[in-house]
């Protein structure tokens, strides 16, 4: 249920009834003596819930190293673990995706990637439904490791007759009140960040929701809005001109830390490792 959001999809995944779902979770409440889930939309594990979350994480990672190394264990042919991960979308869309293409190619798992802003990943690894995270908080979740993987870098661009429309005069409180900026969704604040280290106040910005990078550069092209480009995607347009910086030479970085299951897997080891080192190609250091 925590990781699929209610019992209907849960029970779906599982090939029974919700009723039957919710019979199981209602037994083992009752055998721990504790809620172990909320009955929301979408339901969230408790403190309890999410620690046996967790444990059933770890334990599958320790299964799965153990038909490994004991191939007769194993309980079919060609069986595949799945790897639960949260990732914001501007990392996936730049240098996750390959990262995660050469895990799987390697390794018996499959990968199911939920996206969420870096400032929220963190709360899917604390509730229990992901073994593991791209997050802008450096302090491990409770059971987790983290280790810092670099910064992604940001402009502040539009298109040339965009920024001809609204910011003649110059990029000021008043010009940026006006404009309409691209936001990824309610939770992004990336434009609202780069607006105060400019004018040092907050600005009420008029916002498009846009919940897709590749999106944010085409409306950006468009010149339908302004927005907080991941530099690996609009470089090639910065470089020819059909995009140009608000203010120039004003980047903003944001620090991405991957926090982890402490379990002693092989298998997140290796995603860890994969991961430390596709954000070493491709994240800033300085």
């Amino acid at each position: 249920m925590v990781r699929e959001g209610s019992f209907e999809r849960a029970a779906r995944a599982l090939h029974v009834t919700p009723s039957a779902v919710s019979q199981r979770v209602r037994a083992l409440e009752e055998r721990l003596g504790c809620a172990l889930v909320l009955r929301e939309q979408p339901c969230r594990a408790t403190e309890a819930g999410a620690r046996l979350c967790r444990h059933a994480q770890r334990v599958q990672l320790l299964e799965q190293e153990l038909q490994e190394a004991l191939p007769g264990l194993a309980p079919e042919a060609g069986a595949r673990l799945t790897l639960p991960l949260a990732v914001n979308a501007d990392s996936l869309a730049t240098w996750f995706a390959p990262v995660l293409a050469g895990f799987a190619a390697q390794a018996p798992v499959l990968v199911e990637v939920s996206v969420d802003d870096q400032d929220h990943t963190m709360e899917w690894l604390r509730r229990g439904a992901v073994v593991a995270a791209v997050t802008a908080s450096a302090r491990p979740a409770v059971g987790c490791n983290s280790r810092p993987l670099g910064r992604m870098r940001y402009r502040a661009a539009a298109s040339p007759g965009f920024v001809a429309r609204h910011f003649a005069g110059g990029v000021d409180a008043g010009a940026l009140a006006l404009a309409p900026c691209l936001t990824f969704n309610a939770k992004d604040e990336l434009q609202d960040r780069w607006v105060r280290r400019q004018v040092h106040r907050h600005v009420p910005l008029p916002r498009h929701l846009l919940p897709s990078p590749q999106a944010f550069v085409a409306a950006g092209l468009a010149g339908m809005g302004w927005g907080l480009h991941p530099q690996g995607l609009v470089a090639a347009h910065l470089a020819a001109g059909r995009l140009v910086e608000l203010v120039p030479d004003t980047p903003l970085d944001v620090p991405l830390h991957w926090q982890h299951a402490r379990a002693a897997s092989g298998l997140l080891e290796g995603l860890s490792k994969a991961v430390a080192e596709g954000a070493a190609r491709s994240l800033r250091r300085d």
